[in-house]
């Protein structure tokens, strides 16, 4: 009820009607003891300084294009595990989803990461991701316009979706030949046209994106300010690069 009665994202270039065509987004990796670094520096964990990184980006991004981001409401829906770690190999889906508020209003990298953490915090003392499987479960039972329609309101109360998804910490040979850089791309469902992938693997952590063209025009330029964000982050946490 909590989700279905808040209100939807506000209007934004993020918001439009899409297209079909897709623009694609992958920043250089990040250290994972860099990050872990800057994480323990600011209190955090690093799924919280590359989100807020991320809502920084974001927020340079509406600047560029014209918006007003000091009343601006942006939210992401994230895809949580419910599996137990004893139905690990157990074919199928089993994850629910909570919408998380992106601080994008915030004037400073600190305060947005610290926003992104509590907002994270509070939703995982809470029950939305059950709450949610269970809905996705019953949506099959229904007509198909009512399923339509549920895809479609519950869309509209975020304007990307986001995942995080943990990989080998070695890297992974096949048939001789070493993989180097693996990424996956998040689905995006309804009117939602912005997916986020986070991903980490052998000691480093990609990030990138799969966005509609009337969205993210210029998807280097995005890619740039994340880029950009966590290189402030960094550089305030630890200080300059030698």
């Amino acid at each position: 009820s909590r989700v279905a009665l808040s209100s939807a994202d506000s209007k934004t270039i993020l918001t439009q009607p899409l297209t079909p065509k897709k623009q694609l987004g992958l920043a250089p990796g990040v250290s994972v003891p860099e990050a872990k670094a800057i994480a323990k520096c600011m209190g955090c964990t690093i799924n919280d300084v590359l989100l807020g990184c991320f809502t920084g980006a974001l927020r340079r991004h509406l600047l560029r294009s014209g918006e007003a981001v000091d009343q601006t409401h942006l939210r992401v829906t994230v895809p949580v595990n419910l599996r137990t770690l004893e139905a690990a190999s157990v074919l199928g889906n089993h994850f629910g989803l909570v919408y998380l508020d992106l601080p994008v209003a915030e004037k400073t990298a600190n305060a947005r990461i610290r926003g992104v953490r509590r907002n994270m915090k509070s939703l995982k003392n809470g029950v939305q991701a059950l709450m949610t499987y269970h809905v996705i479960n019953l949506r099959g039972f229904v007509p198909a316009a009512l399923q339509a329609w549920a895809v479609t309101f519950f869309s509209s109360k975020a304007s990307a979706v986001m995942t995080n998804v943990p990989g080998p910490a070695e890297p992974v040979v096949m048939n001789g030949n070493k993989l180097t850089k693996p990424m996956f791309w998040v689905p995006q469902t309804g009117d939602i046209g912005l997916g986020v992938s986070i991903f980490s693997y052998n000691n480093q952590v990609q990030f990138g994106f799969l966005a509609d063209a009337a969205l993210v025009p210029d998807a280097q330029a995005l890619v740039d300010d994340f880029i950009n964000e966590y290189e402030s982050v960094r550089c305030e946490a630890l200080g300059p690069r030698a």
